[in-house]
């Protein structure tokens, strides 16, 4: 019997690819108790408008180098939410899946977060639950009070969730130590992100921005676009 283990820093309502990595994880970890990186995708995204791509960012609290996803506050001095929230609305305007993407919208700022993991977490839930692909257990990393660091600790959560492959994005090629994982009877794939176009608003096709605009181009039916698999560490890496 398989386990696939997702261990992924949270996103801002993140692109369409982290709803294919939860749709494949049996146990997806929010691998938030760890440096927070500017430039990052955990607090902000892109979205398509007639004008071409703008961010939305979240502004964040007396940020200081070192410091943990999880400990990083959120700035509520500006109303944000409310801007992000006219943005989306004037992007997607005559969108057939606006209501939609405003109520998810709207029913994740109303949920208290004081730090940009909460919201972070919150949005992505938010997401898997519209295209109803929260099958997975949803733990935080910090929960399972596993030390250590880089894939000795990946290593570790894999092996502590009793995994049988771990699943991670490209990113994790430049590092991983795919030798440690198969040395001990776990395999590691890599996502085959296939990036399926589909009917979107405002030019050619961009699969980069948030799933936000899957919803409101193709409403719950846009899950039958979630669909990729995964390619095993060696055939990846050739």
């Amino acid at each position: 019997m398989t386990r696939n283990i997702v261990i992924s820093q949270s996103m801002y309502f993140p692109w369409v690819g982290m709803l294919e990595q939860i749709r494949l994880a049996d146990v997806f970890v929010h691998y938030d108790d760890v440096q927070f990186s500017r430039g990052s995708f955990t607090n902000r995204v892109q979205i398509k408008t007639q004008n071409g791509i703008r961010w939305l960012s979240v502004p964040l609290k007396d940020l200081r180098l070192g410091q943990r996803i999880d400990e990083v506050l959120i700035d509520d001095r500006t109303d944000w939410r409310r801007s992000h929230r006219d943005m989306l609305r004037q992007a997607y305007g005559k969108a057939p899946f606006l209501k939609d993407m405003l109520d998810l919208v709207d029913d994740v700022f109303a949920k208290d977060a004081p730090t940009i993991a909460d919201i972070a977490r919150n949005s992505m839930l938010a997401l898997a639950s519209y295209f109803k692909l929260d099958r997975p257990a949803f733990i935080s990393s910090d929960a399972l009070t596993i030390g250590g660091a880089s894939s000795e600790r990946v290593y570790d959560i894999t092996a502590h969730l009793e995994g049988t492959t771990y699943i991670t994005g490209h990113g994790a090629r430049n590092y991983l130590d795919h030798d440690l994982f198969g040395q001990n009877g776990i395999s590691v794939h890599y996502m085959n992100y296939e990036r399926t176009p589909y009917p979107q608003m405002h030019g050619d096709f961009t699969p980069y921005v948030t799933a936000l605009d899957l919803v409101a181009n193709c409403g719950t039916q846009g899950a039958t676009f979630v669909h990729s698999g995964t390619v095993d560490w060696k055939e990846f890496t050739q």
